[in-house]
């Protein structure tokens, strides 16, 4: 079924030609990046661009979607780092290739991306998605345990940028607060990976239930989020239950833990926004069982402390200056922090500048964060 997917994908691009309305978009990311390697004891000065063109089609409930990166990478000691050999490694977990092979140039490597393709249909009942996409689980704002498909990377530069599954996904909406989502998805070795998600509004929150099902993995979840009576902040928790087919120095074995949140966000009149998030796992792992799971399906889930706290600020200055801080401590034999403030600046609606480092201190060298690299950038985020 997910192979035809394929198909169904293709005949709706070709049918749009003939109906219905396009809308079309293209961004360029330019990210002037000067990192500080802890693993090998070099700083990297590079540039980072990825020119990203949209189309999105519309046929009353009808529609599809394509996104598609051309990236480029140019700096000669960072393209021929064991950083970027790393970087080219990694791949979306996808029956079919997303992104071509890196063409290295002079100082710079070059490769093109297929980030979306999907076509669907909606009415008030009934939404249906196939192809590559993005699926959503979990009311974190930092971390969310629940999502096993699209992981979202907190302590990268581009959170959000993340690989898409291909998948069929339907979401039938029960009554006006509640609904049933199910998701079948196919990864690189052909195996499928299933969740079931149903969500409801019970008296005072929403609460959820997740399933997910694959040959490695096995989770059950569930999601709660909701405002605390009149005071103007919202409350939220999501935790999981995972058994997992874990990769040892000796063989593979069978883990279990449980893994949660507990949050809350509060806007204050001034315009600051604090946003609150706990971070628990029963179980933490070491460096060399990370690395030994690099392409699990858990990775995100795998922390080296069994605690973490997080917190974000946010401020609009005015409507062209906006300024944000995450600080996320982790509570280990030595405790480390990771600190990243950025400051924004739009200058039409058409460009935006962004100011940021990312900034990672311990207490000893087997402390998490200080054997991370540290990072300052530059973004020019242009759109037409």
């Amino acid at each position: 079924m997910i192979i035809n997917a394929k198909v169904a994908i293709v005949t709706i691009l070709l049918a749009s030609s003939l109906f219905g309305d396009f809308a079309y978009k293209v961004d360029n990311t330019n990210i002037t990046i000067s990192k500080d390697s802890a693993s090998e004891d070099k700083t990297y000065m590079y540039n980072y661009n990825r020119l990203r063109f949209r189309s999105d089609y519309i046929d009353d409930e009808y529609f599809a979607t394509i996104i598609a990166d051309g990236v480029n990478y140019l700096g000669d000691n960072y393209v021929k780092s064991n950083i970027f050999e790393y970087l080219k490694a990694t791949h979306s977990d996808t029956p079919f290739k997303t992104q071509s092979n890196y063409k290295d140039y002079g100082d710079g490597s070059i490769y093109a991306k297929l980030y979306r393709l999907y076509g669907g249909y909606e009415d008030n009942e009934n939404r249906v998605l196939v192809g590559l996409q993005n699926i959503s689980m979990g009311v974190g704002r930092i971390w969310t345990p629940t999502n096993l498909f699209n992981h979202r990377n907190i302590y990268a530069l581009e959170p959000d940028e993340v690989f898409g599954v291909y998948a069929i996904s339907y979401s039938r909406n029960i009554n006006d607060t509640s609904h049933v989502t199910l998701v079948a998805s196919q990864k690189s070795d052909n195996s499928f990976k299933y969740a079931l998600r149903y969500k409801t509004f019970l008296e005072f929150a929403d609460f959820a239930i997740d399933f997910v099902n694959s040959n490695e993995t096995k989770m059950i979840g569930y999601e709660i989020e909701g405002n605390l009576a009149d005071t103007g902040a919202e409350l939220r928790s999501e935790g999981v239950y995972v058994k997992n087919s874990f990769e040892t120095t000796v063989n593979r074995e069978e883990i279990e833990f449980f893994q949660g949140i507990l949050g809350t966000d509060y806007g204050f009149e001034n315009g600051v926004t604090v946003v609150i998030e706990a971070l628990y796992s029963s179980k933490k792992f070491s460096y060399q069982e990370i690395a030994l799971n690099l392409n699990s399906e858990i990775l995100p889930n795998l922390t080296n402390s069994h605690f973490y706290t997080g917190v974000t600020l946010s401020y609009s200055f005015n409507i062209f200056l906006d300024a944000s801080l995450l600080y996320i401590e982790n509570f280990n034999n030595h405790n480390s922090r990771f600190i990243s403030p950025t400051l924004r600046y739009t200058l039409n609606d058409n460009n935006s500048f962004t100011l940021g480092t990312m900034i990672q201190n311990g207490g000893g060298s087997s402390s998490e964060f200080s054997s991370v690299d540290k990072t300052y950038y530059l973004k020019w985020a242009l759109s037409f």
